[in-house]
């Protein structure tokens, strides 16, 4: 795809400041190993890394291996796993990664994308994740959620679809830039650049934002005043359409009392 010199000088442009902003963005995800980040990874489909976290703490204890998992009974990962949800097709995934990591590899993870990309549960995103975090080799760009949202809001891509953000954004950032981006990014989704809330005026990137679908904030010049308040309004016309019930006429026995 072509791509322009200015593309390319704002890309780099994002880049720096996140990498200002976030000197040590890293994986989310704790693991030791290769095998435990893929892992890991596989686990993270459809939940938090918080989570993931916390179901790999009991898993990496009971399985180190390839061949642990893939000897495991299902059941027992299906237990381990239950809570990072749709447990059992991870937990199929994951037996028949490890699986083809000992019959073809083995028992060791590649560092080649088309070999991983072969692997149960594993396409382009979780392979540039274990290929960037774990082995240091820049395969392409981590696009998740975050990372969408992201990239359109600030005019890095208009695409929706995940291989083609990754592709405009892999023409327009060197390869150097591609690991630590993607990590940048996410934490950035994450403490600022959320998906409701966006904190843009603590977001060290609001000047070369272009906030693409951040709705404007029309009470910056003001708030205005409740309905009931405001000169003219309904709220107000309608009370003061109401008419003050009449005082009653004193009778000769008020007049009475009040003599008395």
């Amino acid at each position: 795809m072509a791509v322009t010199a200015e593309a390319r000088r704002h890309a780099l442009a994002v880049a720096q400041r996140l990498a200002e902003q976030y000197p040590d963005a890293h994986c989310a995800l704790n693991f030791r190993s290769p095998l435990e980040l893929l892992i890991a990874t596989i686990l993270s489909a459809q939940c938090t890394d918080e989570r993931v976290n916390i179901v790999t703490r009991d898993l990496f204890r009971k399985y180190r291996t390839a061949a642990d998992y893939a000897e495991a009974r299902i059941e027992d990962l299906e237990q381990i796993i239950h809570s990072a949800g749709f447990y059992r097709m991870k937990a199929k995934n994951i037996q028949a990664c490890c699986r083809a990591l000992v019959e073809n590899h083995g028992g060791e993870v590649p560092q080649e994308l088309p070999a991983l990309v072969l692997l149960g549960g594993v396409g382009r995103k979780t392979a540039n994740v274990v290929l960037g975090t774990a082995f240091g080799i820049p395969s392409g760009v981590v696009v998740d959620t975050h990372v969408t949202r992201l990239t359109y809001r600030l005019g890095l891509t208009k695409q929706t679809d995940a291989v083609k953000i990754e592709t405009e954004l892999m023409a327009k950032l060197p390869p150097q830039e591609w690991i630590d981006f993607s990590h940048r990014l996410i934490w950035h989704g994450r403490k600022i650049c959320t998906a409701r809330k966006p904190l843009c005026e603590a977001c060290g990137l609001s000047p070369i934002c272009p906030k693409n679908g951040v709705p404007r904030d029309k009470k910056k010049a003001g708030a205005k005043p409740p309905a009931a308040a405001r000169p003219g309004s309904a709220v107000e016309q309608k009370s003061s359409s109401r008419k003050t019930p009449p005082s009653k006429k004193p009778t000769a026995k008020t007049a009475a009392r009040s003599r008395g």
